[in-house]
């Protein structure tokens, strides 16, 4: 598996592509994991990865995505996107995950992109905007990988995304990645009806001939004003899930990535682990993307280490969630969180108006934490990367 994927980036992308992935993503990254070792065994909390909402608009409605339904559209002012980018730099944190709605949407993205090129950025697209202008431009740039989401093949991907050809058309913006010579990688929400198409390795291959470099497997998390709850996974489905990613991984042409597992299969939240937290289009500091609550706003002239390490609402989040579970306290103890952001006068930052009823109407469903022994990593490379580059860190005690 390595030494094809290695031999792929080496003929595939653009070399300054490959370098700065390797340097800006890899090392960099690895450096600000050990920052942020550091500083949360003096007891200072402020992430290694930054994940940003930089709107809230979309060109698809996809079915239990948070990010649907607000009253109004909203783009991240400029200011405080630069804000957020620069504090985050000056702690080490020089990977950005940038999400929306469609990212693609927000006016001047690749200027940002331009302007900070000792950071890397992952874009997080449904691909339709990822034309030959943009993976041209993108390509120049250097410093971004187009992450493109694909929810199912196509009758599933219209249905879940509430759009016409959508397959076809994030097909088609892999294809002008693979042309214009990106890194590039795929994004999946695996829920019951896509599960059999999507975990499997001729799905795997497919995207290897697509030019697809690495794919990122997460569960379907039920969440906005349509949650779609029928279509979680049950647990023998997730523990289905997590045995494939592990014995995938030993032989597929490209990286398999997974944020749920460390290196000894045992499951993890990032937001818990204070690893990651998500910032909306408002401004306002969430724990994850799917839990639209925050105690704190960052603004064009905030203090961005400030806000994180005094954050009252982010550690009793961080405290709540190691208490009540492994997995997603979202998905499996929602009447904890529910009880915390009661207790916290935390803000609804969804734009909706409703996230505290669409909270207390949820029922526990299961989420990565599910029973039975834990499924190890069995290939050496990930198994050495998770333990020593990424997840733990002691936070469940």
């Amino acid at each position: 598996m390595l030494f094809t994927l290695a031999r792929r980036l080496l003929a595939e992308p653009d070399p300054r592509a490959v370098c700065a992935f390797l340097y800006k993503f890899g090392w960099k990254g690895m450096r600000a994991v050990n920052a942020f070792m550091r500083r949360r065994a003096r007891g200072e909390h402020f992430p290694a990865f930054t994940f940003i909402s930089v709107t809230n608009r979309c060109n698809l409605r996809c079915r239990g995505c948070w990010a649907t339904g607000s009253a109004r559209p909203r783009d991240m002012d400029a200011a405080t996107l630069a804000a957020i980018i620069a504090g985050a730099k000056a702690r080490g944190a020089t990977f950005f995950g940038i999400l929306g709605g469609e990212p693609l949407l927000y006016p001047g993205l690749l200027d940002v992109f331009a302007a900070h090129r000792d950071g890397y950025f992952l874009l997080f697209t449904n691909g339709i905007l990822l034309d030959d202008a943009a993976a041209r431009r993108l390509r120049a740039l250097g410093n971004v990988s187009p992450l493109v989401s694909i929810e199912g093949r196509a009758e599933e991907s219209d249905r879940r995304r509430g759009g016409v050809n959508v397959y076809a058309r994030s097909m088609a913006g892999l294809e002008c990645c693979r042309r214009h010579r990106l890194v590039t990688g795929v994004a999946t929400s695996v829920c019951k009806s896509n599960i059999e198409d999507l975990a499997s390795e001729k799905f795997v291959n497919e995207l290897a001939r697509r030019g697809v470099h690495y794919l990122w497997y997460y569960i379907y998390r039920p969440s906005g004003p349509d949650p779609a709850y029928e279509l979680a996974l049950s647990g023998e489905e997730v523990r289905r899930l997590r045995q494939f990613i592990v014995d995938v991984r030993r032989r597929a042409p490209l990286m398999i990535v997974d944020a749920y597992w460390d290196h000894d299969g045992k499951a993890l939240c990032p937001a818990a682990v204070g690893i990651a937290h998500h910032i909306a289009p408002s401004g306002l500091i969430e724990p994850c993307p799917p839990i639209q609550f925050a105690g704190d706003e960052v603004r064009a002239d905030s203090d961005l280490h400030a806000l994180y390490t005094r954050s009252r609402f982010l550690a009793r989040f961080r405290d709540t969630a190691c208490a009540a579970t492994r997995g997603c306290i979202l998905m499996e103890k929602p009447a904890a969180l529910e009880r915390l952001v009661r207790e916290e006068n935390a803000v609804d930052s969804s734009g909706r108006g409703t996230g505290l009823a669409e909270l207390a109407a949820r029922a526990p469903c299961p989420s990565h934490d599910v029973p039975g022994a834990p499924i190890p990593e069995t290939s050496w490379f990930y198994r050495f990367a998770k333990k020593h580059w990424f997840f733990g860190f002691g936070a469940y005690g």
